[in-house]
């Protein structure tokens, strides 16, 4: 038995390493992967460009680098386009072989992590079975390996909330444009330089861009919507693209937009109000309790003592 433990700690860490070891070594590649490799390349030609740069920072910068790049390419090749991720990712605007290196390298530490805590707890004397710690080591793996998923859908989600209430104010100042005589793409941008806000930047270049690929201004805003995941985005694309030659139509159609997604802004704060309000009304009756309990548990003790 106490032989067994060390054995069967040493097999799974000897595992975790062999596998890193095999992530960052190159191997032969066959045709797929080559043009799987390409494609990828000529699809995100910046990533690149990013690696480089991690590599010029140093080992780690390069590790992070080569790591990110090689499991781009595994996803690639398996057809694994975790849209919704890339989304949440572009609010964020953040690189997407920089993620799947931080979860892999997460991965890799949870992976030695249950080992160590498992040799930890051993000393106390709490736990003897072998078999422990290779529990311990997938479990933390797959934990670590996910973190990093959660952090990003929540950052993105409020991220997303600041820029549906900037679109709403966005299309009330390109209807005032357009009321003032100026033309649809002109309000477009005009409303966009208001402000040097992340939102107000993103929609901007986004037009800016559209004039350079000669895109039309509202296809330029529907591509906005479908890279970050704003359905409010695509919505005006579609209705704009309807009424786009009627200046009145425009008008009002962005009015009532704007009032909707304000009325919509609305219900959200005043929802989020009311579950503040009930977990307020939940920790003062916590503690009422415990202030009860603190009072009655004096004189129990002296009931109980007598008895």
């Amino acid at each position: 038995m106490d032989l067994t433990m060390p054995l069967v700690v040493g097999a799974v860490l000897g595992l975790g390493i062999y596998a890193l070891v095999r992530a960052l070594m190159p191997s032969k590649r066959s045709a797929i992967s080559q043009v799987a490799r390409i494609d990828a390349m000529r699809a995100r030609g910046s990533a690149y460009e990013s690696a480089r740069v991690e590599r010029e920072k140093g080992r780690l910068g390069a590790l992070r680098a080569e790591v990110g790049l090689r499991v781009s390419e595994f996803y690639l090749q398996q057809g694994w386009e975790q849209r919704s991720l890339r989304a949440d990712l572009s609010v964020l605007d953040r690189s997407w072989e920089k993620f799947l290196a931080t979860k892999v390298l997460l991965g890799v530490a949870g992976l030695f992590f249950g080992p160590f805590l498992f040799a930890i707890v051993y000393t106390l004397g709490v736990g003897r079975s072998p078999i422990i710690p290779v529990w311990l080591a997938l479990l933390f793996a797959v934990i670590f390996f996910f973190l990093p998923d959660l952090e990003v859908r929540r950052d993105a989600a409020e991220k997303r909330r600041d820029l549906r209430r900037v679109i709403g104010a966005y299309l009330d100042l390109v209807s005032m444009s357009l009321a003032g005589g100026r033309g649809l793409p002109e309000a477009l941008m005009a409303a966009a330089e208001i402000s040097d806000g992340w939102a107000n930047q993103r929609i901007r270049n986004a037009l800016s861009d559209a004039r350079i690929t000669g895109l039309s201004q509202w296809q330029a805003l529907g591509q906005l919507g479908e890279e970050i995941g704003v359905e409010e985005l695509k919505d005006l694309s579609a209705s704009l693209a309807l009424v786009a030659d009627d200046g009145a139509k425009v008008r009002e159609s962005l009015a009532s937009r704007a009032e909707t997604m304000r009325h919509r802004e609305l219900a959200e704060i005043e929802g989020s109000a009311g579950e503040k309000s009930q977990s307020m009304l939940v920790a003062q009756l916590l503690l009422c309790a415990g202030f009860l309990v603190f009072l009655i548990f004096p004189a129990a003790m002296r009931v109980f003592q007598v008895q």
